[in-house]
């Protein structure tokens, strides 16, 4: 029942963060029509949401866990999976595994963008 209540948690936020990606891409698309700000204005605000929730969560609020799952994996993550990347490779910075850092950093940026052009290839065929 705890894993039920967590996945519709997490669910309904995850709606909210994906109509609030989508409104602010649509109103970032209108203002600036020649460089991609909405994704960088997502990604980057995206990014700051989820650090202060983590920390200020783990740090001074008690949330339950359930809430914490909503609004991190649901809202943030529907919102951003940028912010979630970002967050991994700051606490392996942290832990001082800068070269697991670095690899995830630099390897998910060549991959990705190597990924999109052989999905665009295979779909091109």
């Amino acid at each position: 029942m705890k894993l039920l209540v967590q996945c519709l948690a997490v669910g309904a936020a995850g709606f909210f963060g994906a109509v609030a990606r989508l409104l602010i891409g649509l109103a970032c698309g209108r203002a600036f029509s020649q460089f991609p700000v909405g994704t960088l204005v997502i990604n980057l605000s995206g990014s700051f949401i989820l650090g202060w929730f983590s920390t200020y969560v783990g740090q001074r609020v008690g949330f339950s866990e359930t809430m914490r799952m909503a609004i991190a994996v649901g809202f943030v993550g529907a919102y951003t999976t940028f912010s979630t990347f970002m967050y991994e490779s700051d606490a392996l910075m942290r832990q001082g595994a800068w070269l697991k850092a670095s690899t995830n950093l630099i390897g998910s940026i060549v991959l990705g963008l190597l990924a999109v052009r052989l999905g665009a290839y295979m779909a091109s065929r």
